[in-house]
């Protein structure tokens, strides 16, 4: 099915998703984008559902043709203090602040959401497969948190965020059991009961 190109009919509407939020390590990442009313892409979806060279294709055309598009980031010490569920939407806040065009409306990703000055807006449950704004938005912050994984890679090879990206696999959580965890991690996050351990006695 195409994806919808407008939920609020308003000129400029506003997607907004994040990227990270199930990581051990590394920030939370949010984009905001506002597209044009007719903008289409066969390839553009969830960027779960894109494979990784059309995603970096996609956020090329994303921003080359949106009308503005901005990124938000939270790192994990401030995750560890307000809760990932709250970075994630401070992430879309701090967004939709650096937007070139002040939004009508506001889509977000999922179910919760904060109001933002007194601008309205809709939660869209799985809305990045639903509207190309929100899906342009898991694009963008799913590429630009891989980056930001990649370069801090290489400062900290063996946790091997180049390629898990933070999240928990099995090779990061044995270099944390290992090694322990770094300035980069986020130390609330207890998925196992060896890395609670781990966590705990630092």
């Amino acid at each position: 099915m195409p994806l919808l190109n407008s939920f609020s009919k308003l000129k400029y509407e506003v997607g907004c998703d994040e990227a990270g939020r199930g990581c051990l390590a590394g920030p939370v990442v949010a984009a905001a984008v506002i597209l044009p009313p007719d903008f289409f892409h066969p390839w553009l979806n969830d960027s779960k559902q894109v494979s990784p060279h059309r995603r970096w294709k996609l956020r090329e055309i994303i921003e080359k043709e949106a009308l503005s598009f901005s990124i938000g980031i939270v790192e994990a010490h401030e995750i560890d203090q307000i809760n990932i569920l709250n970075a994630s939407i401070k992430a879309m806040h701090l967004a939709l602040e650096k937007l070139q065009l002040p939004p009508h409306f506001i889509l977000v990703d999922g179910n919760q959401f904060h109001p933002y000055q007194d601008i309205p807006y809709r939660t869209i449950p799985k809305g990045d497969a639903l509207y190309t704004s929100i899906a342009a938005a898991s694009i963008l912050a799913k590429t630009y948190r891989d980056e930001l994984m990649i370069k801090l890679s290489s400062s900290f090879p063996v946790y091997k965020w180049d390629r898990n990206k933070g999240y928990p696999t099995q090779e990061h959580i044995d270099a944390i059991l290992q090694f322990g965890y770094s300035p980069h991690h986020r130390k609330t996050f207890h998925f196992t009961r060896q890395l609670k351990l781990v966590f705990d006695e630092q």
